[in-house]
């Protein structure tokens, strides 16, 4: 197959990599990949967009159309919100149908839920070789101001291989997780999607949700707002994060991001048994047991 000989001993080095989607993570790994690669291409919507990577440094050229900016690829990096991420796969199916690709161009995309994204790399033309992926990073804020050369040092990047993805496109990919310091990560797509409902879906909506019950509460009494300290704030954090970008990975995740809505309702009914009880036994053994596997984790994996 074309796809085959493409990615047969092709280093990271001579690639060159185009990314769709300049906000935080596509900005970040424009910069975390500078003299890496042959060549960053950046794609965004709005030509500011495009000049303020370029000015960054974050990609060494940019255009507003996947068409024109995936046409030179050897990987091409869908940085995009979830939905987009579906149009753009595609669209890249589209044009790969029409030969405005490289032969064994590798796709991959950084989207927070992976089932729904890999059906559709699945798609894609057999001259295409296709790869879910998504680096556990990131932060409450977005936007191309707020990248960072650092954000991927340290962190899990999953790698989800289809059946169709050659082992060197696997590698390939390996090797780009490496070089912006993260660690590359096999995982199955609905594995990935349900963890990631735990620690990263459940978690927002944790936070979405403690605010909404406080704000609530300052609805009729402002100087709750006033009586909020540090605790609070970093209980709601995540509660900033982009609106658009969550509505897409929830609803892309929708199935174990419900499942887990019910692992988060039972434990909180738990609690409220035990505060209709008055059972301050049951209530102190179940912070103890919390606390402890919480320093657990942190004593294993850092905080």
């Amino acid at each position: 197959m074309a796809a085959s000989n493409y990615v047969s001993g092709k280093p990271l080095s001579a690639c060159t990599i185009a990314i769709a989607g300049l906000g935080l993570m596509g900005g970040s790994l424009g910069l975390a990949l500078r003299g890496q690669v042959r060549r960053v291409i950046g794609i965004a919507r709005r030509a500011e967009t495009v000049q303020q990577a370029l000015d960054m440094g974050a990609i060494d050229a940019g255009c507003t159309t996947l068409a024109e900016g995936a046409a030179e690829a050897d990987i091409i990096v869908l940085a995009t919100p979830v939905s987009v991420i579906l149009a753009q796969i595609e669209e890249l199916g589209r044009l790969a149908g029409q030969g405005r690709l490289r032969e064994g161009v590798v796709v991959t995309d950084m989207g927070s839920s992976k089932a729904q994204i890999c059906a559709a790399l699945e798609r894609l033309p057999a001259s295409v070789q296709p790869i879910g992926a998504h680096p556990m990073c990131g932060k409450e804020t977005s936007g191309l101001e707020v990248a960072e050369a650092t954000l991927y040092q340290g962190a899990p990047f999953v790698l989800c291989p289809l059946p169709r993805t050659a082992p060197q496109t696997l590698h390939l990919m390996g090797e780009l997780a490496r070089a912006v310091g993260g660690w590359p990560l096999e995982l199955d797509p609905l594995r990935h999607d349900r963890l990631a409902a735990a620690i990263s879906h459940g978690p927002y909506l944790a936070s979405l949700a403690a605010f909404a019950a406080a704000n609530d509460m300052a609805a009729g009494d402002e100087l709750a707002w006033r009586l909020a300290a540090g605790g609070f704030r970093s209980t709601v954090r995540l509660a900033g994060s982009d609106p658009t970008m969550m509505a897409d990975i929830l609803l892309s995740n929708r199935a174990a991001v419900l499942a887990q809505i019910q692992q988060l309702q039972s434990h909180l009914a738990h609690v409220a048994a035990l505060l209709t009880a008055d059972d301050a036994a049951a209530l102190r053994d179940l912070a103890a047991s919390t606390r402890a596997a919480r320093s657990l984790f942190l004593d294993q994996y850092g905080g």
